[in-house]
């Protein structure tokens, strides 16, 4: 009985109903309305009857889960890129510009955008185009911050003139097999991110390989002078008022070593100084056991144990409930592990810099002109990046209630990059991972009564609140500091690692790989199955593979910042799969193409002869 009785994954059709023959988005969000702003207006008309709605809906215990969730999980990301924009600019854009652009921009997008759900972070291909301006800037003798605010501005620009012309209604192109290939590749890249800064902790953490634990009496490893000191040393002892004989080699540490540029001799001395016991190994731990406590804790749901309401809230709270975990263990063991640092104070990196940036500073005057040029290729970057992420937090899964809001949200990232960008602050998008959490951690189930019943999907919690409250958290994370640092690095990459691995488990893409290694007799009825011979949906999955790792090959090398373009190519991969596919094959593995209307006039005219 339970195999007669069909399954409907990812929201396909029933069989006994008629295919329709429609996009999965094809509502009235994307017509184009041939209006200046005419979508613009369609999409606040749309949303403004639920504003009120949008802040009563939260008041539930899984929105505050929500909100501590993704506040740590932002947290990182947000910093991290920080620094590392920090280090590509010489800190003229550093954690603390982050953190409040972040901030700024967050807050905004959450109370006034079409969808509220998404949530916006720094991404790769962005920190790409920072990397090579600043070269281009310091090659050109140009002021990196002024051209940067003048390119910023331009975008803004151009999104806008992108809002006024209804380009949103373009998304329709983008169906499952891009919006899924693009997703995967994301969801994979934070899974890598998250497993290479844990490699990355053992070369900074390096350990001795070969102990010889009778000989643990006898290991040592101690600062002394340098052999041929060099002109620079030199001149470090010079300023310090020392030489070679007043300083008490044997007596320094580690860093008092390093800064006198002296060298470490002995038995327990790695490449870069001391060798660091638990510290590593530590730190690995904390990784997994975060991943696999906060999985535990999540899918707690479903257990036997505690009442319905202890359960649903254990699985509500479970990343929040394993970091504060984590965080209380670690503490107890007490063993040095690398610690989340947060910016002390609220002012600019650099004092050279204040909040408020000139367009033109000491540039030349067409630099105004020409920044039109990569300000174009910013704006595609920043069109796909955001409208593919919308369509994901859109799809038809997700049982959204109020409508979606694309040129809202467009208008919303292009006026607040603009203001970053007079601000000298990065420029947020949204960001795919993130917000494909923040969907699953609102999701409504129903409440089940009867023993060993699955809880149905309803629908999401829709609201504002939880965005505005991670970015308004954000913000006051300066003052938090005395708090946040005592949260561990390997903690948080543990819960990259989940966010990753959980935002899979919703793509179609990786059921289809696992039908490779599957005999027929043990695969899952998937209703696509029914209607697609088998060779058929391998191919299909092998295309979408193939797009998967030259998408990967593109953003690990230095041309990421043509990612975005590459990702509008899988579009055009679709269209040459209508080919080699049926339409109703294709209805069943993605999404139909719209269609121009003279096709479907045509169509309609043979229907009627016939």
């Amino acid at each position: 009985e339970k195999r007669k009785a069909p399954k409907f994954p990812n929201g396909s059709t029933p069989t006994g109903e008629p295919l329709k023959e429609e996009g999965h988005h094809a509502g009235p969000e994307l017509e184009r309305t041939g209006r200046l702003f005419g979508g613009l207006i369609l999409d606040i008309q749309r949303k403004a009857p639920f504003f009120l709605s949008d802040f009563k809906d939260a008041l539930s215990l899984q929105c505050l889960a929500s909100i501590l969730f993704l506040y740590c999980a932002c947290m990182s990301p947000v910093i991290t890129f920080g620094g590392l924009l920090g280090e590509a600019t010489q800190g003229r854009i550093s954690a603390i510009e982050s953190l409040f652009g972040a901030s700024l921009t967050g807050v905004a997008y959450s109370l006034f955008a079409g969808q509220p759900l998404t949530i916006l972070g720094s991404t790769g291909p962005v920190l790409v185009f920072e990397k090579i301006l600043f070269k281009f800037c310091r090659d050109y003798d140009l002021s990196y911050l002024s051209l940067r605010t003048s390119i910023g501005l331009w975008t803004a620009f151009l999104c806008i003139v992108l809002v006024a012309t209804d380009a949103s209604s373009l998304v329709c192109y983008i169906t499952r097999f891009t919006e899924e290939a693009f997703a995967a590749l994301i969801c994979i890249i934070f899974i890598y991110e998250a497993l290479e800064k844990l490699f990355h902790l053992g070369e900074v953490y390096a350990f001795n390989m070969h102990n010889d634990l009778d000989k643990l009496t006898l290991y040592s490893c101690v600062c002394s002078e340098p052999e041929k000191p060099s002109n620079e040393t030199l001149q470090v002892w010079k300023s310090k008022n020392k030489s070679v004989d007043n300083i008490a080699w044997s007596n320094l540490t580690v860093s008092e070593c390093l800064e006198f540029h002296g060298v470490f001799r002995g038995s327990a001395c790695g490449h870069h100084g001391p060798y660091i016991p638990d510290v590593l190994f530590w730190s690995v731990i904390l990784f997994f056991t975060t991943f696999f406590l906060s999985s535990f804790f999540k899918q707690f749901k479903t257990k036997r144990y505690f009442p319905t309401k202890v359960r649903s809230t254990i699985s509500d709270f479970a990343v929040f409930l394993t970091i504060v975990i984590m965080v209380l263990i670690d503490y107890l063991v007490g063993v040095p592990s690398p610690k989340l640092h947060v910016p002390e104070k609220f002012e600019p990196t650099r004092k050279d810099r204040g909040w408020f940036i000139d367009p033109l500073g000491t540039n030349p005057w067409w630099t105004l002109l020409v920044a039109a040029v990569p300000a174009l290729l910013c704006t595609i970057l920043i069109f796909m990046d955001q409208q593919i992420t919308a369509v994901i937090i859109n799809r038809k899964e997700h049982k959204l209630k109020k409508g979606c809001g694309y040129h809202l949200d467009l208008l919303m990232v292009g006026v607040m990059l603009g203001i970053c960008s007079i601000m000298g602050l990065p420029w947020f998008v949204a960001a795919t991972v993130l917000s494909i959490s923040h969907v699953n951690s609102l999701k409504v189930e129903s409440e089940c009564s009867a023993p060993g019943e699955q809880p149905k999907f309803l629908g999401i919690r829709e609201q504002r609140v939880t965005g505005l409250m991670i970015f308004v958290l954000m913000g006051l994370s300066v003052f938090m500091t005395s708090v946040l640092k005592f949260i561990p690095m390997p903690v948080l990459y543990g819960v990259f690692l989940y966010m990753g691995v959980s935002s899979l488990k919703g793509i179609q893409f990786f059921d289809r790989i696992k039908l490779f290694g599957m005999p027929a007799k043990h695969q899952p009825d998937l209703i696509y199955l029914r209607y697609v011979p088998l060779w058929k949906v391998h191919i299909f999955t092998v295309v979408q593979l193939t797009c998967l790792v030259l998408l990967w090959v593109i953003k690990a090398s230095a041309a990421a910042v043509v990612f975005p373009m590459m990702v509008l190519a899988l579009a055009f991969i679709r269209k040459l799969m209508d080919l080699c596919f049926t339409k109703r094959e294709l209805s069943w593995l993605d999404d139909l193409m719209p269609e121009s209307k003279k096709k479907k006039e045509d169509d309609k005219k043979k229907k009627e002869k016939a």
